[in-house]
């Protein structure tokens, strides 16, 4: 449950500084990409720009590594699976009734670039973006509206609870005596019992929190349930204006996906997942 608690990252970052919105928009371009290529250059060419870029994200190599293992072993897992059932090509190794061929190696090393370019910069654009000036940021440039936006952000800002309900809650059984020791099935009703734990809790600080932001007059704004007319208008207290450095990193990105694709058409190796 640790992962759910936000990185700490240097706020006066470059990527960090720049606008939610503009780093939501390279990271979906990035997706793009990813999802029109079956080949290994492309995504081999946009993790190496991800890699040059990763320093002035202000998060530490160790610290991403740390909180991405969950990603990680997703990633091994698929690997594993496509050494096991591609078949194909040379036999490189025989471990007893499963023979890794060339084949095999090829599409394995392809996921692997594929998930790892795409999934990278979602996990930056997390990393490095504050939650409340992402809703501002959808709120004013999108026009999310303002009760989606600011009740995924109180969700948003209530995950590093959960993390501390969860040890919390096993300090507690423990204390209590609920130790399930050594046996695999007892540790699955243990576990099963503390989601549960942690569920019920959840809903009960959702529920105070939804009552605390009527009172605060979040329900106030939008159309009115009844008469279909507006209400009042809301007020912005904090802008966030799209900068030059903002679509420069856009048009960066873009630059850089669509240069990807084109050095693999040229090489004679890119691939549509359609075709």
């Amino acid at each position: 449950m640790s992962v759910l608690v936000p990185l700490a990252v240097d706020s006066e970052a470059a990527l960090a500084r720049l606008n939610p919105v503009a780093k939501v928009a390279a990271a979906g371009i990035v997706t793009l990409g990813m999802l029109l290529s079956l080949d290994p250059v492309t995504p081999a060419i946009v993790l190496a720009a991800e890699a040059v870029a990763f320093p002035f994200t202000g998060v530490r190599l160790g610290t991403l590594l740390r909180r991405s293992w969950p990603l990680l072993i997703g990633i091994a897992g698929v690997v594993v699976a496509n050494l096991v059932a591609v078949q194909g090509g040379e036999v490189l190794l025989e471990l007893g009734p499963v023979d890794v061929t060339s084949a095999a190696v090829a599409s394995a090393g392809t996921v692997a670039l594929r998930l790892l370019a795409l999934t990278l910069p979602g996990i930056i654009v997390l990393a490095v973006t504050d939650p409340m000036d992402l809703a501002d940021a959808l709120v004013q440039r999108w026009r999310v509206p303002a009760r989606f936006a600011y009740g995924a952000l109180a969700a948003l800002r209530l995950l590093p609870l959960l993390s501390a309900d969860w040890h919390m809650i096993g300090r507690a059984r423990r204390a209590r005596g609920l130790d399930p020791g050594r046996s695999p099935v007892a540790h699955l009703r243990a576990f099963g019992g503390q989601v549960f734990a942690v569920l019920v809790a959840a809903v009960r600080r959702g529920v105070r929190l939804a009552a605390a932001m009527d009172a605060r007059g979040f329900g106030a704004f939008g159309a009115d349930p009844v008469t279909g007319t507006a209400a009042v208008p809301r007020t912005v207290a904090r802008p966030q204006p799209m900068r030059p450095a903002d679509w420069l990193l856009v048009a960066a990105t873009a630059v850089t996906v669509v240069g990807a694709i084109a050095v693999s058409v040229a090489l004679g190796t890119w691939r549509l997942p359609f075709a």
